[in-house]
């Protein structure tokens, strides 16, 4: 026997990668192929396999750090022959190759780049899947006539192991498309026709974005937001007394496991050397829940994890005629995200109403020099600027609680996020350093902002960041709703229609153009005297909007 040094393999030219599970500790026995370690990059996340028997006497990395490839990440007593030259080889046996093949056909420096593209007429066909064939397309991300722009997403495939996104390779408009949702693909397949400008192409296959749609991984299992009455099912169960943490899952597994909130280490697994499948988590869940409905131990688990009573099923096409359909992906990741926020979040909505008559008669005086500017003023951008020197005012407004929930994160930056209404459902998309900027700057960007989200083009960057987010329903009408926290924010604006009022002026009555304003907050950061002159110095800011300059 020797002691040998395990290190990161070859993870498709990815630097820096987080840790998010260790599943060894030291004294474990180990077997080839048992994961070592799981690290998930902004691409995909991944299994580190051990590629030797042994005993670990040392673990080197803990949840949370970063690794590079070459990185000392467990120290092994071996058995037999030396390992160095298979820990050092670039993952070649590892088992989590096929997922990492889509990263590192994601990431790799010296991909090549496409000749550009003749104008007329250009085929597009399905890049290197990285070994995979007959990948169901779950998504078609673009229409007949759309104009695309070099790295559009065009279709989504989802293989066991990742999602990845099959890029235009140029400008040009989609003039036909081949495929459809359900449709399953291989490398080489023909599946759209676009009608290319001749300006230079996209990088190829090489850069084929792999996505593993997981949570971070900091963010607690427990924490995750339930999907229907299963979420909570295995979050609630502590491990068992003895039983081994050594997880054998792949990354779509695991990303499954976090969505249900279910441990892994309950869960046995049918694949080879224990391997947990999918139908072995869908299993647990239904055992689970069959057990729940036999009054078993588990029923406060699946009723909601707080002694929530799930919503009984019922067949309701003993009443009539019935149709299901599928939820869409992003309304169903909206669903979740509002469930968790719901569940997790003390909520308090303060009303308030804020004068606008001379707001919108400026506004109405400014349409055409805001034409001249290039973009249309729409009452959004004073929206959002007033909100950006609202939360500069209230800095305790600009947090987020941190993971023990006894901390909060003071933010030095002021980002504003705002829904968009989409036929697909909503998105919160982000304009950075709204404090910063004009608002002539802030009417442009939230233009081609709400313009992307409608289009489906936006990036990753778009919908990250945020520190409030305004939710406008005043083209649509309503007094005021109880919009729901964006967790990890802490308060949210709902603004309704706004309508005109008698208002008293101390002498009589002026009819006056009245904007109602609904905040709800987390009032575990916030308290209620704090909210309320929040909403007034909103309300001061778009009464008179000469106070946005001082």
């Amino acid at each position: 026997m020797s002691n040998e040094i395990i290190k990161v393999p070859d993870i498709g030219g990815n630097e820096d990668v987080e840790v998010i599970e260790v599943n060894v500790k030291v004294g474990d026995r180990i077997e080839p192929e048992d994961t070592l370690i799981v690290l998930e990059s902004d691409k995909a996340s991944m299994d580190i396999p051990s590629p030797v028997a042994g005993v670990v006497k040392q673990v080197l990395v803990k949840e949370g750090d970063k690794v590079s490839e070459g990185a000392a990440i467990v120290e092994v007593e071996a058995e037999g022959g030396s390992a160095a030259a298979e820990a050092e080889a670039p993952a070649a046996k590892a088992e989590p190759a096929p997922a990492a093949a889509p990263v590192a056909a994601a990431s790799a420096p010296a991909a090549p780049v496409v000749p550009a593209a003749p104008a007329g007429r250009q085929e597009v066909r399905v890049p290197d899947l990285g070994g995979h064939a007959e990948v169901e397309i779950i998504e078609v991300a673009a229409k007949v006539g759309d104009q695309l722009q070099a790295e559009d997403a065009l279709i989504t495939l989802e293989t066991d192991k990742a999602t990845m996104d099959v890029p235009s390779p140029f400008n040009g408009k989609l003039v036909e498309l081949l495929v459809k949702e359900g449709d399953k693909v291989s490398e080489g397949d023909l599946i759209a026709w676009i009608e290319a400008e001749g300006e230079a192409a996209a990088p190829t296959a090489a850069t084929t974005e792999a996505v593993v749609e997981a949570p971070k991984a900091a963010a607690p299992v427990a924490a995750a937001a339930p999907v229907a009455s299963v979420a909570p099912v295995a979050a609630a169960q502590p491990a068992a007394a003895g039983k081994s943490t050594k997880v054998h899952a792949g990354p779509a597994v695991r990303l499954l496991a976090r969505e249900l909130g279910v441990d892994l280490t309950e869960v046995k697994g049918s694949g080879p050397r224990g391997r947990i499948l999918k139908e072995d988590l869908q299993n647990f869940v239904k055992q689970v829940m069959q057990q729940s409905k036999a009054g078993g131990s588990t029923a406060a688990a699946v009723s909601g994890g707080a002694g929530i009573p799930p919503v009984p099923v019922q067949d309701f096409s003993q009443f009539g005629e019935i149709e299901e359909k599928p939820m869409g992906r992003l309304l169903k990741a909206g669903a979740v995200n509002l469930h968790r926020s719901w569940l997790n979040v003390p909520h308090v909505t303060q009303f308030d109403e804020a004068d606008i008559t001379e707001l919108e008669n400026f506004r109405k005086a400014m349409k055409a020099e805001a034409e001249k500017q290039g973009t249309k003023l729409t009452p959004l951008p004073f929206l959002i600027k007033a909100c950006a020197l609202a939360l500069k005012a209230y800095p305790q407004f600009n947090v987020s609680l941190g993971a023990g929930g006894d901390t909060l994160i003071w933010k030095k930056y002021v980002n504003i996020g705002f829904a968009v209404d989409t036929p697909d459902g909503l998105l919160v998309v982000v304009v950075k350093d709204a404090d910063k900027k004009s608002i002539y700057e802030l009417a442009r960007e939230s233009s081609e902002l709400a313009s992307r989200a409608q289009k489906k083009q936006l990036k990753g960057e778009d919908m990250k960041g945020s520190c409030f987010t305004i939710s406008s329903l005043g083209s649509i009408g309503g007094t005021a709703f109880t919009p729901i926290v964006n967790a990890p924010e802490v308060a949210i604006l709902g603004v309704s229609k706004a309508d005109m009022k008698p208002v008293w002026d101390g002498k009589a009555f002026q009819p006056r153009l009245m904007l109602p304003l609904s905040l709800s907050y987390d009032h575990r950061a916030i308290n209620g005297a704090d909210a309320a002159r929040f909403t007034s110095f909103l309300s001061q800011q778009l009464g008179d909007i000469r106070k946005m300059l001082l």
